[in-house]
């Protein structure tokens, strides 16, 4: 080694598309906040659920100071959200709130097929063709929510647009606080896997227009999925009436 030259650091392999995972280099704060904002996500801190600050560093074995540091982002992030008298709960979205969201994804993700149809280089459709073949069928939720979340993350990077990028992590942040997903619904897993290939055969075809069209049918559908969802959720709190 020449002199002076520093000691090569380890690093873990590259986290999946679409997926956050903290590193070695990463300080306490970091860390925290990728294992709340992952535990968001999988459903283990559900919207309305009143975080506390003690409870998190005793569950996650870590000082109070990187968790109020990791909950100081997620709140800016939108994840969280202050309730008078109850304080720092996880965000819940009412149902404006969902058809906006989803009304966003419809243009955005639209717009990131397209794109990807024209700059995606022949390793990124690999990968992407290589996702919907590793699709997990009809099993674990949590399972399909990730593969979901891999197949979507590389999708918004194939279209080459940093811009666009940061903005659909923005919305993918909201998708978090929307709870179960939609492919646990009887038929939407295998429904979804044939609209991704339809993106998919669209991008590889190069065609453009195609291609946006497809993910815009694919993110109405998941809205639809998503009302059906809240409709069962709100019956069966209603006692199924």
């Amino acid at each position: 080694m020449a002199r002076g030259s520093k000691k090569p650091t380890p690093v873990d392999a590259e986290p999946e598309a679409g997926e956050d995972a903290p590193r070695p280099s990463e300080s306490r704060g970091e860390q925290t906040y990728h294992r709340l904002r992952e535990a968001i996500q999988a459903g283990e801190l559900k919207p309305g659920e009143r975080i506390r600050e003690i409870e998190m560093a005793k569950r996650l074995d870590v000082s109070r100071t990187p968790v109020r540091e990791a909950l100081r982002r997620l709140e800016a992030d939108g994840l969280l959200t202050f309730v008078p008298y109850r304080g720092m709960v996880i965000a819940e979205l009412d149902h404006q709130a969902v058809m906006e969201l989803y009304q966003m994804r419809e243009v955005l993700e639209g717009t990131a097929a397209g794109l990807a149809a024209r700059h995606a280089s022949e390793a990124e459709i690999t990968l992407i063709r290589d996702l919907i073949a590793a699709d997990p069928g009809d099993g674990d939720p949590k399972a399909l929510a990730i593969h979901n979340r891999q197949f979507h993350g590389t999708l918004y990077r194939a279209a080459h647009n940093r811009y666009l990028l940061k903005t659909l992590n923005v919305l993918s942040d909201a998708m978090a606080l929307l709870g179960m997903t939609t492919l646990s619904l009887t038929g939407r897993s295998g429904t979804a896997r044939q609209e991704h290939q339809e993106i998919l055969s669209a991008i590889e075809a190069r065609d453009q227009p195609r291609a946006e069209q497809a993910a815009r049918h694919h993110i109405r559908e998941a809205q639809r999925a998503r009302l059906r969802l809240m409709f069962d959720d709100q019956a069966a709190a209603n006692g199924g009436e």
